[in-house]
């Protein structure tokens, strides 16, 4: 049995969608969640699509969805490696390592470079 080892163009694709994850993280961490004067203007009501943003970002952060997601979809790579699934795992990992889901994001980012070791089913 073959390993699962996406092709260049997956690859690239895999490449893309985590440095996607991982800037769309930074942004929302750096420019939106601890940013002061966007805080202090969404905690004085001010109804801007960032002040949303922001609310659904630390509400996801705070129940840990992130890292739940990351694993859950490390998981399932991990038992059935495929590529979308690895790809969901690694956005996941990506938004919960910079937005404080580290422990849980850590873990799955694990799991996900571990499935690359795992064997491919072979198509009947």
């Amino acid at each position: 049995m073959r390993r699962f080892l996406p092709s260049a163009r997956t690859t690239n694709w895999l490449i893309t969608v985590g440095f996607l994850a991982l800037g769309y993280a930074f942004y929302l961490r750096y420019l939106v969640i601890e940013n002061t004067p966007v805080g202090l203007a969404c905690d004085a009501g001010a109804q801007t699509t960032v002040c949303l943003v922001r609310l659904v970002a630390t509400r996801l952060f705070n129940a840990q969805v992130f890292g739940w997601v990351a694993l859950g979809a490390a998981l399932i790579n991990l038992m059935r490696p495929n590529a979308p699934m690895f790809a969901l795992g690694l956005a996941a990992a990506a938004l919960g390592v910079v937005l404080y889901n580290a422990g849980l994001a850590g873990l799955a980012a694990g799991l996900l470079v571990l499935s690359l070791a795992r064997p491919v089913r072979e198509e009947a």
